[in-house]
């Protein structure tokens, strides 16, 4: 057949389906074969449901739906990343790659994935034939305690640990190109959905991830981790990008690259990341001679799943040992660390945290905040929690004796904010001295009040404190707080002096000094105590990422795979959808002849047909496939194994 009369004879295949060639903008689109197949939403109104490249079945979204509490509560500094999923945004194409992947997933890791997941598939809501409604899937997961919420790409490791803190699975909502079927490095709703959501239906692993964003969100970064996470997350959408050309994306790997040798030590946020890459995205569960999957990373990669199974990849008993060991989120990984189960989860992270500033406290906890250059906040014996960004600490004898922050503090009790003490009253930054006074073997917060008077602790007393350390301060007393124990936590001054020998650290020009009151800093950790405390909603990233190109081959083929995908599910109004299987054949060797996955579609649907002749046409259409372009043999073979060896998937 020659080229002209292909063309005729796919012209005539398309006006024959129904298709209207192009619209009142010179555009192809999609003409329904019946109006009443639109989705509509309970008033009546389908102005947003007239996208027919959406699976009908799935729940339309109006601007009603029922909520999650857990969302709902929130606070406002996490809900600036979260965006709508818009499932109308979701292709024929992508609803096919889904569907590969749960069912090529579901077969193979029945063998090799923890008894969780299997489980929390059917739990969580997901299904192998549609690409999961959020608004559908937190009704559901209500029901065990989590709720989910759609993201765009990677977000800030303190944002995405927050998230979990609250019992919130955040979901990057795009999904990964035909191209990239196998993985991506790119976080998609395959990673997020398929990979993380069924595994927390078991509680021990919930309450590990739970817990885990708990601590994890107080990690303190250094201020070289926001460059290494802004660079992976350009770097993930431009590999996952459509034709991203090859010198881009060589740039943005000698970024990462460049900045993974030169980190420096390693922050308390890179360790405890490697310890999330290691169990919640890349973990092994059981012997290290009998592993099952759980990582999500690992659930929700057709090759890594087999990948990691086989002695290529070594297997290491988990240990805390994983905090020191980095991962290259680009490339396979060679090793990875298998734990006996979910508790010992647990048990590694409580001895993580008790290395954290968190729990260590001390000047050693200050400096790491100072050297992170961002908002970090540190608690006092007594309970007071300075927050702001710290600039200076004083030692003496391996103890803090002062601490200074610059530019808007706030001090709070118990992640509250005290009354008069926001970022409006200490605009400017505040310096407390800490420890114990000179001399004298009862600290401040321990003093009755009869010890305090004894000492000119007392309103009105102009009185000169001389702290251990060289730290003087001389003014006189206005005030003091205490806490709900009875407990000194902070004393207000006028006419106040204080010097560290004879530098000056504050002198009475500048205002009242309040002077926190406390023996030792017993806690360091990122961010404020109290997040209403400051404008936190600032995150802009320098990346977004891409979607799909739309061409006019695109458009047809999307309606190709949405013809197939009608015939499969009933919705095909043809007198004969074997005939229509024939022309959609057609139409795809002659227009679009690199595809694949669409072949094997149409090879599920008539292999138990009594049509021998055209099943044999398209299995030689898929192997010329397999020996034009061997990178997609695997692929191809497996579609098959699934759709001849596999009578059923469910």
């Amino acid at each position: 057949m020659n080229g002209q009369s292909d063309q005729r004879k796919l012209l005539t295949v398309r006006r024959k389906k129904g298709f209207r060639e192009k619209d009142c903008n010179g555009k192809l689109e999609i003409a329904p074969k019946n109006l009443d197949e639109i989705p509509r939403s309970s008033d009546g109104n389908n102005k947003k449901n007239r996208n027919f490249t959406t699976n009908y079945k799935v729940e339309v979204m109006t601007n009603s739906f029922e909520s999650n509490p857990l969302i709902d509560r929130l606070p406002k500094h996490l809900k600036q990343f979260i965006k709508p999923q818009d499932y109308a945004d979701y292709t024929p194409i992508n609803q096919a790659v889904w569907r590969y992947v749960m069912r090529k997933n579901v077969d193979y890791l029945s063998k090799v994935a923890h008894n969780s997941y299997l489980d929390g598939l059917k739990k969580t809501g997901l299904e192998i034939e549609n690409i999961p409604n959020m608004y559908g899937m937190n009704r559901i997961l209500k029901e065990i305690g989590w709720a989910a919420v759609a993201v765009d790409g990677f977000i800030p490791p303190n944002a995405f640990m927050e998230f979990q803190a609250y019992n919130v699975l955040v979901i990057a909502s795009d999904i990964r190109q035909l191209e990239h079927i196998e993985y991506t490095p790119a976080p998609d709703i395959i990673h997020e959905g398929a990979g993380h959501a069924p595994i927390i239906a078991n509680p021990e692993y919930a309450e590990y991830l739970r817990r885990f964003g708990e601590i994890g969100c107080k990690a303190i970064s250094s201020h070289k981790d926001y460059e290494m996470y802004e660079a992976i997350r350009l770097l993930s959408i431009l590999k996952e990008a459509e034709g991203t050309p090859q010198a881009e994306i060589d740039v943005a790997e000698k970024a990462v690259e460049d900045l993974q040798n030169n980190m420096g030590e390693m922050s308390e946020m890179a360790k405890i990341r490697n310890l999330h890459w290691w169990t919640v995205e890349y973990g092994l569960i059981g012997t290290v001679e009998n592993p099952k999957i759980y990582g999500a990373g690992l659930l929700s990669s057709i090759g890594e799943s087999a990948w990691c199974m086989t002695d290529e990849v070594k297997k290491i008993p988990y240990s805390i040992d994983a905090a020191e060991q980095s991962f290259d989120i680009t490339k396979p990984q060679p090793q990875l660390f298998v734990t006996p189960d979910f508790a010992f989860l647990n048990q590694v992270l409580e001895e993580f945290a008790n290395t954290m500033a968190l729990r260590k406290g001390g000047p050693k906890s200050v400096q790491k905040l100072i050297d992170s250059k961002a908002l970090g906040t540190i608690e006092l014996s007594t309970g007071l929690q300075i927050s702001g960004n710290f600039t200076n600490v004083i030692e003496h004898n391996g103890k803090s004796v002062y601490v200074q922050t610059v530019g808007k503090t706030a001090l709070s009790y118990r992640n509250k904010e005290l009354v008069g003490h926001g970022t409006n009253t200490h605009a400017e930054g505040f310096g407390s001295p800490i420890g114990m006074l000179k001399g004298i073997n009862l600290a401040i917060e321990d003093m009755s009040p009869r010890d305090l008077k004894a000492y000119n602790i007392y309103e009105a007393e102009t009185v000169t404190l001389e702290f251990e350390g060289d730290i003087t301060v001389s003014g006189e007393i206005i005030t003091g707080s205490r806490n709900l124990q009875g407990e000194i936590t902070l004393i207000s001054f006028r006419n106040c002096t204080v010097k560290h020998g004879e530098t000056i650290l504050f002198q009475p020009e500048w205002g009242i000094y309040d002077m926190a009151v406390g023996k030792k800093v017993v806690s360091a950790f990122s961010g404020p105590a109290d997040v209403n405390s400051f404008d936190l909603i600032t995150h802009v990233p320098s990346s977004k990422t891409i979607k799909a190109k739309k061409s006019e081959e695109r458009s047809n083929l999307e309606r190709l795979y949405r013809e197939v995908r009608d015939i499969r599910e009933g919705r095909e109004r043809a007198f004969d959808p074997e005939s229509a299987l024939h022309d959609t054949f057609f139409a795809l060797r002659i227009g679009h002849p690199k595809d694949w996955l669409l072949a094997l579609e149409i090879v599920e649907l008539i292999k138990d047909k009594n049509d021998p002749r055209f099943l044999e046409e398209v299995l030689t259409y898929l192997e010329k496939l397999k020996k034009n372009r061997p990178e997609l043999d695997k692929l191809i073979s497996n579609g098959l194994e699934l759709i001849f060896e596999n009578e059923s998937v469910n």
